[in-house]
């Protein structure tokens, strides 16, 4: 079972997170945090796309976990490559419409709410696991079709590589989370600086180089 530090949510999309689990991408042997079934369904429902009264899974329902996995890093594939500004591998892209299509979203509906226009009768949870990846295919397609695939990053951190959508005004985050990955880069070099082995300040400003 997948311990909740291993479950990180600073993707900017559903989409993103859930390529996530896979977690230290740049080792041999990434860290895979679905390991059966009901960890993914815990997952799914913490990110808020499985109602809490989905009915309960299988925990050897292999064909599940499998069709989840082969999802996460065939979305990861088509949004790198889009987002390298290269075409994505053409089955990944039927397999990613195929999922996308597995649960079509109800028709857009409105109501009056407090004198006010607002979406209505439109589920925002799934009530089985594989309308719920459904959805997870559902935000990729709409992320490699919209501007925003062009902030898509790999963390900066060398023992990190977790996906993030930039939307720093400047464009330039560097970092999954700067609670996480941020700090830990700045204490690394406030310490090799420390010890005369780190960046040396701007001669010019007398400033250190930026972090």
């Amino acid at each position: 079972m997948a311990t909740d530090d291993l479950w990180v949510w600073d993707g900017g999309r559903i989409c993103l997170d859930f390529v996530n689990t896979l977690r230290f991408r740049w080792r041999t042997t990434p860290e895979e945090t679905l390991r059966s079934a009901v960890d993914l369904s815990r997952w799914l429902q913490e990110a808020g796309l499985l109602a809490p009264d989905a009915a309960a899974v299988d925990p050897v329902a292999t064909t599940v976990l499998a069709s989840g996995l082969r999802l996460r890093e065939t979305l990861d594939r088509t949004v790198q490559a889009v987002a390298d500004g290269l075409m994505p591998d053409s089955r990944d892209v039927t397999l990613l419409n195929r999922s996308a299509a597995a649960a079509p979203r109800p028709a857009l509906q409105l109501a009056v709410r407090d004198g006010r226009l607002a979406p209505a009768g439109t589920a925002d949870r799934a009530c089985d696991p594989m309308a719920a990846l459904a959805l997870i295919a559902q935000d990729a397609v709409a992320l490699v079709l919209s501007d925003e695939i062009r902030r898509v990053r790999v963390c900066g951190a060398e023992r990190c590589a977790l996906r993030f959508v930039d939307r720093s005004p400047a464009r330039n985050r560097r970092w999954c989370s700067m609670s996480r990955c941020g700090n830990r880069a700045k204490v690394r070099l406030h310490q090799a600086r420390a010890r005369g082995t780190g960046p040396r300040p701007d001669v010019r400003s007398g400033r250190a180089p930026d972090s």
